[in-house]
């Protein structure tokens, strides 16, 4: 059977250091399984709306009646609105589903991930969904350096929040994150004596994306 990979840019920027590692590790991916199938969804060229009062109205039967499983979600469908929600719902989740690699490629926004992302995990998360044993991969793009160490490091709600989301609501221990930081250097006047900082961080990152992807 083949591998499935679905691969989503929250990036508004065409030309993102986000989108060039989520692209690096979907490259080395598609190289090792060239029968794989490749889903890939722009969530900024193509944004998700927000979920709305019909959404929370299926969400509450699927918990009201302890429906865990993704295939019988459809059956909270009751409504003209619920309807019209469950079709945006639909196809979302059709793709994560059928995934066995998700690959979310975003950057930074405020300590934390972009309203496009944000608005995809609403529409397609239901209370106690398991998504195990698929793998999640997060390429990161951020315009300071928040790792281990940094006097940033407690503002990263980033990692934090994408490592807790997966693992409290889809069951899923294996989430592998590479990133590059102190992207604000190039436009930076403040940072510029970091440029060198950056340069080895995307280099570093790009290289681990590369071997990342040929081993999922």
């Amino acid at each position: 059977m083949s591998s499935t990979l679905l691969h989503l840019d929250a990036s508004p920027r065409r030309r993102s250091f986000s989108r060039e590692l989520g692209d690096a590790v979907a490259d080395a991916w598609r190289t090792v399984h060239p029968d794989g199938v490749y889903l890939h969804r722009d969530l900024a060229l193509d944004p998700v709306p927000h979920i709305d009062e019909a959404w929370t109205e299926l969400c509450d039967y699927v918990l009201e009646h302890q429906i865990t499983d993704p295939h019988r979600y459809r059956e909270a469908v009751r409504t003209q609105a619920q309807a019209e929600s469950w079709a945006v719902v639909e196809p979302l989740l059709d793709e994560l589903v059928t995934a066995d690699v998700v690959l979310m490629a975003t950057p930074m926004y405020n300590f934390s991930i972009p309203a496009s992302l944000k608005a995809w995990i609403d529409q397609v998360t239901f209370p106690k969904m398991s998504l195990a044993p698929r793998r999640f991969v997060v390429a990161y793009a951020r315009g300071g350096a928040y790792g281990p160490g940094t006097p940033r490091q407690a503002y990263d709600h980033q990692e934090r929040y994408l490592r807790d989301f997966v693992r409290g609501h889809y069951a899923v221990d294996d989430v592998a994150f590479v990133g590059t930081e102190l992207v604000n250097s190039l436009v930076d006047p403040a940072l510029t004596a970091r440029r060198a900082q950056h340069d080895d961080s995307r280099a570093a990152a790009l290289a681990a994306a590369r071997t990342l992807g040929g081993t999922l």
